[in-house]
């Protein structure tokens, strides 16, 4: 059996996307040859309202390391308030005593803190273990400087983000062993920028499906959607986070509906769309983006969104009482939500908003269980409108006649996502780059 130290510093009962991956995968490692030790931030060291039903999903007998990141106010001061810049230290010497007590034969870096990445090549030149790097989002990115890009968020914030990204990326993962993407395009864009990037495995391998995680949602009678039911309304929910690059597919559904209620006002007057979820900031800090385009669109009275994040269990709970799901793309074609097969396993009814060809587009349409709005092929708008008039004369419809249910089972469930991690993980440990 090969050990794995994977670096995951949000961690349950930290309630944050970017440790969906390895939670789901924990109970199935073993099963492919792979003993997994986890390196964690302590969840009292990380923003946010932790949600203790994580932790229940975590196996009993999993090593858990844990270290506290820096809470000096003097960080915040200065605007250093990332995971990555206050656990730097911590998770260093952490991880060189983990690997210097015991051996281990590949370290796996399943985080969007990718400043943390860094450490790879250290603990490379000086262990002698091997590291793989998880891709659930790109480092390294041009979108905002695309003609036609909304402006950037975060300002002076978001230029040291890039320059960190330019001057850093290549020095953290030259000396990778492989590379896990949830995007195809993902893969493809280092390989343009990089011309040692070919001879290193790479795995396009997406969000496996949370069964397990669904099962104990229906079980919890405390949990309860968050959204408030209007009576003789029909809810059209979207979870999760909503940012500048989804503005196009929001611009979409808010035409459709304006159009739609210019000729069935008293049908569309029945409809509430609930954004939940919808900023990764601070309560206090969040601000909305949904609600703003939905007014000048024309449909504000019908469009509530609340930024604020909410726990990971009641997000699926609000799925299930959802009389449909919306799921917003992005203008990067490469953006894959990690949503997808949660949506998938929540049946019901779905509307997708994605541009043409896109990795949402592909998966998707490949598990035919969505009205899919592509742009900017024409008749976009009035797809998403049949979806909602369809929603109107039947709000209680049955199962997608054509959801590809064994698709889904051979391809997407946590532990057919599992096995292609591991894979990759056999091929990587065999490679010594240059």
């Amino acid at each position: 059996m090969r050990r794995v130290l994977i670096v995951s510093p949000h961690f349950p009962p930290t309630n944050a996307p970017d440790h969906l991956r390895v939670r789901m995968s924990l109970p199935y490692y073993r099963d492919y040859g792979w003993d997994p030790v986890v390196l964690a931030v302590d969840a009292a060291d990380v923003p946010g309202t932790p949600d203790p039903l994580l932790a229940e999903t975590i196996p009993d007998d999993l090593p858990v390391h844990r270290v506290h990141a820096s809470r000096s106010p003097w960080l915040r001061r200065l605007g250093i308030g990332s995971l990555a810049y206050r656990a730097w230290f911590p998770l260093r010497a952490e991880g060189d005593r983990l690997l210097g007590d015991s051996p281990f034969d590949l370290v796996y870096f399943s985080t969007t803190q990718f400043l943390l990445t860094l450490l790879g090549p250290r603990w490379l030149h000086r262990f002698g273990v091997p590291y793989v790097i998880d891709l659930q989002d790109p480092w390294r990115t041009d979108y905002y400087e695309r003609p036609g890009a909304p402006p950037p968020p975060g300002g002076w914030k978001y230029r040291v983000a890039r320059w960190q990204a330019e001057h850093f990326e290549e020095r953290a993962w030259a000396e990778a062993a492989g590379f896990v993407s949830v995007s195809d395009a993902y893969l493809q864009q280092l390989a343009a920028r990089y011309p040692w990037f070919s001879a290193r495995p790479g795995a396009v391998v997406p969000f496996g499906a949370p069964q397990q995680d669904f099962d104990l949602a229906r079980q919890r009678d405390d949990l309860r959607p968050a959204f408030v039911r209007e009576p003789g309304c029909l809810h059209v929910v979207s979870v999760g986070a909503v940012g500048p690059i989804m503005r196009t597919s929001l611009e979409l559904l808010f035409a459709a509906v304006r159009e739609l209620r210019q000729r069935h006002p008293e049908d569309v007057a029945r409809l509430r769309f609930d954004f939940i979820g919808t900023s990764y900031a601070p309560p206090d800090q969040a601000r909305l983006s949904v609600a703003p385009l939905a007014a000048a669109a024309g449909v504000g009275d019908l469009v509530r969104e609340a930024p604020g994040r909410i726990g990971y269990f009641t997000a699926i709970r609000t799925l299930l009482a959802a009389d449909a799901i919306v799921i917003p793309g992005s203008d990067d074609p490469g953006y894959r939500p990690s949503k997808i097969a949660t949506c998938f396993l929540a049946d019901r009814p779905t509307l997708a908003l994605t541009p043409a060809g896109s990795a949402l587009d592909r998966m998707v349409s490949s598990l035919e269980f969505a009205t899919v709005a592509r742009w900017p092929e024409s008749g976009s708008t009035a797809a998403a409108a049949d979806f909602l008039i369809a929603l109107l004369v039947n709000p209680h419809p049955t199962r997608h006649p054509s959801r590809n249910w064994a698709k889904f089972g051979t391809e997407h469930t946590a532990r057919a996502r599992t096995r292609q991690q591991c894979e990759l993980f056999d091929r990587a440990v065999n490679v010594h780059p240059a």
